[in-house]
């Protein structure tokens, strides 16, 4: 008997859709990807844990393409939902620290992620 994995639905918090359908399309998909499996309960190996978020179950995927880098910034922390915080190219040649301005961002729309999903489990009852 196969067992069906529940996909979770994906919600975009601020202008993170809209950041993301900006990049290029390989970097859409290979974003895409890694969402796909988050939605799964899976975790793809260009994801890692992003640093500052302890335990807040903040990941960040991260592609390399033509010369530059893409990052989409996500939280797996709720039950029911997977919301992308944040999609960004990276700008900074300076090595591979996230800019304090784009953490911050992150850190105001994972609030915004809380209060979203609050708000989705009261509709719940």
């Amino acid at each position: 008997m196969s067992r069906q994995l529940k996909r979770k639905p994906l919600d975009f918090i601020g202008s993170s859709r809209d950041d993301l359908r900006a990049f290029p399309k390989e970097v859409r998909i290979a974003i895409g990807t890694a969402l796909n499996s988050a939605q799964l309960g899976g975790k793809h190996p260009s994801v890692k844990p992003m640093k500052g978020f302890h335990g807040a179950g903040v990941l960040e995927v991260v592609d390399d393409f033509d010369g530059n880098t893409y990052r989409a910034v996500y939280t797996v922390k709720f039950e029911e939902i997977v919301y992308v915080l944040h999609a960004f190219q990276k700008k900074s040649r300076r090595g591979i620290e996230t800019p304090k301005s784009d953490i911050d961002l992150v850190k105001l729309r994972y609030k915004f992620a809380e209060e979203a999903y609050k708000a989705f489990k009261a509709t719940k009852r």
